[in-house]
């Protein structure tokens, strides 16, 4: 076997490694294939009902994840994707709560394109407003939807206020204990003195 043969089968068996590692990586709902035969996925995931983002490959550098059932996109879910060069996210009921600003923030780094056509689903005050366009208050509305946080924000307060007005008492009553020892200890000299002399007037008087 001659080298240039040796070359073109070593070519070919990298080429189709690279091809199986891809594979294993593309997540199981979606389709994936190189970008121009160079590095790099192009990641297919629209119209198959997801509901959450999937694992995606690392080398993802255009992402489809239009047409699904998104709500939310959690937190560094997509931080990875650091060749990224497309992104479509539009047409997902996408919940603009305070959780939705993860995603805001990465779009406006990664594609402004997309951020302008990524629009809200819920609540329905901001059905169908682009995502770029949300302002700090309207995602502040989410707090409504965290009752047992909010209610273990409140207990937390209240022992917090409770343990204060506790320790209030105990220095007031501290302190009123300290006045009348210290009124008991300046008196009592005097009280020894007076004592001391009604004795005496007491023995003169039975003396004469």
């Amino acid at each position: 076997m001659s080298k240039p043969e040796l070359i073109a089968i070593a070519g070919f068996a990298v080429l189709l490694l690279l091809h199986v590692t891809q594979t294993e990586a593309c997540p199981p709902a979606c389709s994936c294939r190189s970008v121009g035969g160079t590095t790099g996925l192009h990641v297919d995931c629209s119209s198959k009902a997801l509901t959450e983002v999937p694992a995606l490959p690392a080398d993802t550098r255009r992402l489809y994840l239009q047409n699904n059932s998104l709500t939310s996109v959690p937190p560094g879910a997509l931080d990875s994707l650091h060749s990224l060069e497309e992104v479509k996210m539009f047409d997902n009921p996408w919940n603009c709560d305070c959780r939705i600003l993860y995603l805001k923030l990465w779009l406006e780094v990664v594609s402004v394109p997309s951020l302008a056509n990524t629009r809200c689903a819920t609540p329905v005050l901001l059905r169908m407003k682009p995502l770029g366009q949300l302002s700090g208050n309207e995602m502040g509305v989410c707090k409504r939807h965290h009752p047992i946080k909010c209610l273990e924000f409140f207990w937390r307060d209240l022992i917090l206020i409770v343990g204060a007005i506790i320790a209030l008492i105990l220095i007031a009553w501290a302190l009123k204990f300290s006045k009348k020892l210290v009124s008991q200890i300046n008196f009592s000299p005097y009280d020894s003195r007076s004592c001391l002399l009604g004795r005496r007037a007491s023995k003169n008087h039975k003396a004469q």
